[in-house]
């Protein structure tokens, strides 16, 4: 492609977003009804809820239900920063502020030499197949800030570092960015900023750390991995139900307790091999960073007693970060995540209702998206430790032989944007 047929790829690419962003202002905003429940509830009730409790300068510690370590009060009180729209509405702006964000960081990305446009369409095109709920969750507020700390990456260890210590404290999962991490900056960055935050909020405001109770009591959402066996047996005839607890729908009744340990099991297992890749692997590289952190969260999310729709998000935003280098490995569990958000969308909130009644139809649709899923993490697990194999051959367009050919390069977008 020459400069101009690039420059009509990127319009392409930008004209996307700025459509399917808009048909997602739509929904929020309710001039269009999206099928199955109202997602926005979430935002219009319980969020609003917490920002009346978190501007009182104390954490929501009696609601079973807040189960957010303390800086996701940053951004659940951050639609006051827009006074001048009511409480869901600013929520849902920042929201596409946020979207807008990653979108930023993955095209600066993409358009250096040896890189790839594939991360930003893959953002693109799988943000809108969650729905609505992409905007209806401060998630993608935090997908925002692991992906700026994945960016920065290995050129800048400190600024990594400090953006994962933050995003920690807005929801536990980036811990994992730092899986592929190997330098000690961005480990010690992240720690700094991760316990000057937390004791800042833990003296600032009572209740900060009430969301570990919380979560350690939470059981088996309907949606999870664990959960298509108790699906199973509740159409065979077990006598169990589905009730509201946590804020999330979980089964209750006999022998669930042993789906829920056996689900921290796996979760156990996981950081195991996590491990032993760590101490195995033989070669990282620039890319191995954001690879190891896809692969690591796909691990927990799997094995998590609770898959809620958006974390979804959470996935695609680092599967485009890890397809910004064209040398990346995570092409197919990367397309295995944008087709389970296809199925997600239609099992929430489209037919949730099957999901939670366990009929024929919500079944296979958990079968089928957490299918994929798990094909996702385990492809992803083979390939990262391929990769990273002692006294592997490094790929051609990766390490030196990109630097070779960057002069030849850094002249033309059109090179970049394949």
């Amino acid at each position: 492609m020459d400069t101009t047929a690039a420059r009509r790829h990127l319009t392409c690419l930008l004209t996307t977003w700025g459509v399917t962003r808009l048909a997602l202002l739509l929904f929020v905003f309710k001039v269009f009804v999206f099928p199955g429940p109202d997602v926005t509830t979430d935002v219009s009730v319980t969020y609003r809820g917490w920002y009346e409790v978190l501007g009182t300068g104390v954490f929501p510690a009696s609601d079973v239900t807040w189960q957010y370590p303390p800086a996701a009060a940053l951004a659940l009180l951050s639609p006051g920063l827009l006074p001048f729209l009511d409480y869901a509405s600013a929520f849902f702006v920042l929201a596409f502020l946020a979207d807008l964000a990653v979108l930023t960081l993955l095209l600066n990305t993409a358009l250096r030499p040896g890189r790839s446009a594939r991360g930003p369409w893959l953002w693109v095109a799988g943000v809108p197949l969650l729905g609505p709920t992409v905007y209806s969750r401060y998630d993608v507020m935090v997908t925002a800030v692991a992906v700026a700390a994945l960016v920065a990456g290995v050129r800048h260890p400190r600024v990594m570092g400090a953006l994962t210590g933050l995003a920690v404290l807005m929801k536990v999962w980036p811990v994992l960015l730092l899986a592929g991490a190997v330098r000690r900056r961005a480990w010690a960055a992240a720690v700094v900023t991760a316990g000057a935050l937390a004791a800042l909020f833990a003296l600032a405001a009572p209740g900060a750390f009430a969301f570990l109770t919380f979560q350690r009591d939470r059981g088996t959402e309907v949606e999870s991995v664990g959960a298509l066996a108790l699906h199973v047996a509740r159409r065979a005839g077990w006598p169990g139900e589905v009730l509201l607890r946590y804020g999330s729908l979980e089964f209750t009744g006999p022998h669930v307790e042993v789906v829920g340990d056996v689900a921290l099991g796996l979760t156990a297992v996981a950081f195991g091999w996590l491990l032993l890749w760590r101490l195995t692997a033989g070669r990282f590289t620039a890319r191995t960073l954001p690879e190891a952190a896809f692969t690591a969260v796909l691990l927990f999310t799997v094995t998590s007693r609770v898959i809620s729709p958006q974390y979804l998000v959470w996935l695609i935003g680092l599967a485009a970060v890890c397809l910004c280098r064209r040398s990346g490995v995570m092409g197919l569990p990367a397309v295995l995540v944008l087709a389970a958000s296809c199925v997600t969308v239609v099992e929430f909130p489209v037919r949730f209702a099957d999901v939670v009644a366990s009929s024929t139809l919500g079944v296979s649709l958990m079968f089928l998206r957490n299918g994929l899923l798990v094909a996702a993490a385990l492809t992803a697990a083979v390939r990262l430790w391929r990769s990273t194999a002692r006294g592997r051959t490094p790929l051609a367009s990766s390490g030196a032989g990109a630097g070779a050919h960057g002069g030849r390069t850094a002249h033309s977008a059109s090179r970049v944007l394949r």
